[in-house]
């Protein structure tokens, strides 16, 4: 098993829900791990909107989200839940991903039940496959993951919550559990009486994701975790934020001509900080003439 899974399912023992907080890149997953939380979770949305400039339409290949989950792994010290998607194809493909995402050290994924092309589980007008489909792509799914020997949890999404409804998406669910995912997560939850549905009718390790502006979001993590959540991944804060604060930013420069003075900001310190460049400095320094 790998150093991140063992860590993930310790960290799942324990009581409380894990607060993975998105990250779109490299960079914001060191973020996220400096700010002491217990995981990362690499949001297929935000690989899509930083590396092309796109939204959420299934636009990016199963080896562009295995270099992403990559670099993650490499930047940060927590365990990395990433987004997998439909699985890129048939059981091939499916295997090939979660083999790429073993050697990346991932230490979870998920696989969503949409036909591909897929979109955000945000947006209306997803299209479902077949129940029996998506089971026999999470069975293959556990399958792969078995024979990887990496101990990566594979969660089984589901979209059904915003094309069939509320009972479809828990039949679904449940689908899911009985095909022997270690978690089940119910995507596209906006109010509090949707999360609490899913809490009361769907026992077993679960996940949700909440995006900022809904209704849901307004939850604290102790009451997810009061819920029986199992993981909670902020899909979209740091992206949002981190957009935010650059419109805001280049709106002064713009407007003023000047740099815009923030004393709780980065500046160059705390970015060269951030991205240890003392230690990559030191260990270059050690071999230099």
């Amino acid at each position: 098993m790998s150093p991140m899974a063992r860590q993930l399912r310790d960290r799942l023992a324990l009581a409380g829900a894990v607060a993975a907080p998105g990250a779109a890149d490299a960079l914001t997953a060191r973020l996220v791990a400096q700010a002491g939380f217990p995981a990362v979770y690499m949001t297929g949305l935000g690989a899509t909107a930083t590396r092309l400039g796109a939204p959420d339409l299934g636009l990016l290949s199963q080896v562009e989200m295995a270099d992403q989950a990559r670099a993650m792994v490499r930047a940060c010290a927590v365990p990395v839940i990433a987004d997998a998607d439909t699985g890129y194809g048939g059981p091939l493909n499916l295997r090939r991903v979660v083999e790429d995402y073993a050697a990346a050290g991932v230490a979870a994924f998920h696989i969503e039940d949409q036909q591909i092309p897929k979109r955000c589980g945000q947006l209306s007008g997803a299209k479902l496959v077949p129940v029996s489909e998506a089971a026999r792509r999470l069975q293959a799914a556990v399958a792969a993951r078995d024979a990887s020997g990496s101990g990566m949890l594979v969660i089984g999404r589901t979209d059904a919550l915003g094309v069939e409804g509320m009972e479809a998406a828990l039949d679904r669910a449940r689908a899911y559990q009985d095909a022997g995912v270690d978690l089940v997560f119910v995507d596209g939850i906006k109010t509090r009486a949707q999360l609490e549905a899913v809490a009361q009718h769907l026992p077993g390790p679960k996940v949700v994701s909440l995006v900022d502006g809904t209704d849901a979001a307004l939850l604290r993590l102790d009451q997810i975790s009061d819920m029986g959540f199992s993981i909670c991944l902020y899909a979209l804060t740091t992206l949002l934020a981190g957009l935010t604060a650059q419109a805001a930013a280049l709106a002064h420069l713009s407007q003023t001509g000047a740099v815009r003075a923030d004393p709780a900001g980065f500046d160059y310190a705390r970015f060269s900080a951030l991205v240890d460049l003392p230690g990559h400095q030191a260990f270059s320094h050690g071999y230099e003439e």
